[in-house]
């Protein structure tokens, strides 16, 4: 299978991060659905990151939709409970943080607006509705090990990931003097290969050489 995305969209870090979980085997192209020569659109009419191509180049799109999907393929590491009350529980902490993630990138988008069309209001409406919710995460996290049950879930992945991009995007916002049991679950998660090599980063262009000279 072949995952589509970016290295900065922490949807498509969720699904690497499961996908590297689950020891399943893929391929991972780069497309930006910002740009003018993006193939996104043709896999998800959304034009939405991130998009997994199944062997039989059928597409699948919305990270939870993946995710789920991916936890069904391998028995290895189990992330969404099988027992119903359990599942609900892991998809309601999921649910939470792409809301954060929502919020969060609605504000990126915001601010690369041209001055006199950029929303202060619109900024901070989203900006409360981040800071709500990582404080109702620190509350319901207390002083567990993990979000839910005895080991990682998906809950941890999806509220790893979203504390992530707001260190990546948002470092202004200083979720870990808080919230310091978040900041402890993070750094716990950190140390996991799954979350070390799929760090969200900006491409950097490459050197001009002889090859890669500005003409």
């Amino acid at each position: 299978m072949k995952l589509l995305g970016t290295l900065t969209s922490p949807y498509v870090r969720k699904t690497r991060v499961v996908l590297a979980e689950k020891r399943i085997d893929y391929s991972f192209e780069l497309d930006d659905p910002w740009s003018e020569h993006s193939r996104i659109p043709d896999a998800n009419p959304l034009g939405k990151v991130p998009v997994l191509v199944l062997d039989d180049d059928s597409t699948l799109f919305d990270s939870r939709v993946i995710v789920e999907f991916l936890d069904s393929v391998s028995p290895i590491s189990r992330l969404i409970p099988s027992n119903n009350r359990e599942k609900i529980e892991v998809k309601r902490w999921e649910a939470l943080a792409d809301g954060v993630l929502d919020a969060a990138t609605a504000v990126v988008l915001e601010r690369r607006r041209p001055v006199k069309q950029k929303s202060e209001a619109a900024i901070k409406r989203h900006m409360d509705k981040i800071e709500r919710s990582i404080a109702v995460m620190a509350r319901d996290l207390g002083d567990k090990p993990w979000c839910t049950g005895n080991a990682l879930t998906l809950a941890d992945i999806a509220c790893g990931v979203a504390l992530g991009y707001l260190d990546f995007r948002h470092n202004t916002y200083d979720w870990r003097v808080l919230h310091a049991n978040l900041a402890k679950l993070a750094a716990k998660l950190a140390e996991r290969p799954s979350f070390a090599d799929t760090a969200p980063r900006d491409l950097q262009p490459p050197p001009a050489t002889a090859s890669h000279r500005k003409s």
